[in-house]
């Protein structure tokens, strides 16, 4: 029996799982934050470590055993990272052959039906990337957010969310209800107090009020509205460079959309939806519906040449989600 260990290093979390040569989940690990940009490389390390010692320890298996592995890794953007992501990894003691990748890739590994296509990450922040067929040629964003022009996570939605509360206040745009919503939120006296503390930092407003846009968006607030529109179609503008690099215009594969952002359902999805289907009509928007750590796990039978099928998916699945129960049991 071969065995498999897939990571995904997250900014927040670290999810290690470890499953059998058929796909089911044997061993499975919480540690965590590990971005490097955030933990630094020995933080990478130590969430790594502590996540593979949970799940070797619930599998009753030994590094040895490990035929493979795949990590997802937050944070690693650039070629220059290849280093020092190599060596945090070896670090492990793992003598199985492996693979690494940027952290949008396991969703989209996992998510479409045969492993390749495009995927769109909308949560804290924003991400796409894209492979093919082969595994051979990857497209891809920066994954810079407002400082490259690319959205849109929460972080993005509710920058340009406080730019049209102030172009409400100087008149600049109607007002919105999104103003008194977001004063209810940081807790300010009146719109004008608002601008003052968040122009000095007194007033935080991050990804976590983004759920307030989709609240008055719902309640029929035409600036919110149009905001969640804006932010599908830069969403959908995002995988469409990733489309053209990578030539897919007139092929049938998946867009697999993962984070919390797409919990706002059809309002966000389907002017992105409109956006990719005017360049690729093929394309499928799809949910991701496993925790991305399948898709590394995915990842490290790929680098031991094994061959993932729908069985194995199916398997995967079906076993993680009463192997996470137990695992969150035992804490």
């Amino acid at each position: 029996m071969r065995y498999y260990l897939g990571s995904d290093l997250g900014a927040t979390k670290t999810h290690t799982l470890i499953v059998d040569e058929a796909g089911r989940a044997l061993g499975f690990g919480e540690s965590g934050p590990a971005n490097h940009e955030s933990v630094g490389y020995d933080g990478m390390f130590h969430s790594m470590y502590d996540g593979l010692e949970q799940a070797l320890n619930m599998a009753g298996l030994t590094r040895e055993q490990i035929a493979g592995a795949g990590f997802g890794v937050a944070g690693y953007d650039w070629p220059s990272e290849i280093e020092a992501t190599v060596s945090v990894i070896d670090r492990l003691d793992l003598p199985a052959p492996h693979k690494f990748v940027n952290d949008a890739v396991p969703g989209l590994i996992a998510g479409s039906e045969e492993g390749w296509g495009v995927v769109v990450v909308s949560g804290t922040g924003s991400n796409c990337r894209g492979w093919d067929r082969e595994h051979q040629r990857e497209g891809r964003v920066t994954g810079h957010g407002v400082l490259m022009g690319e959205g849109a996570g929460g972080s993005e939605l509710m920058h340009r969310c406080m730019q049209i509360i102030g172009y409400s206040w100087t008149k600049r745009l109607p007002e919105t209800a999104l103003a008194n919503a977001i004063i209810a939120h940081v807790g300010a006296k009146d719109l004008e107090d608002l601008m003052r503390g968040y122009t000095t930092y007194e007033y935080q407003v991050g990804a976590e009020a983004a759920r307030i846009v989709f609240r008055v968006a719902e309640e029929g607030d035409q600036a919110a509205r149009d905001l969640i529109c804006w932010a599908g179609t830069e969403l959908g503008e995002m995988a469409n460079a990733v489309i053209r690099q990578l030539q897919f215009e007139n092929l049938a594969f998946d867009v697999v959309l993962t984070g919390s952002m797409f919990e706002g359902g059809a309002m966000l999805i389907e002017p992105m939806r409109a956006m990719i289907n005017k360049l690729a009509p093929k394309a499928r928007l799809v949910r991701l519906n496993v925790p991305p750590v399948v898709g590394a796990v995915m990842l490290g039978m790929e680098a031991d040449g094994y061959r993932v099928t729908s069985d194995i998916r199916k398997a995967m699945t079906e076993t993680i989600s009463v192997l996470r129960n137990a695992s969150l049991r035992q804490t």
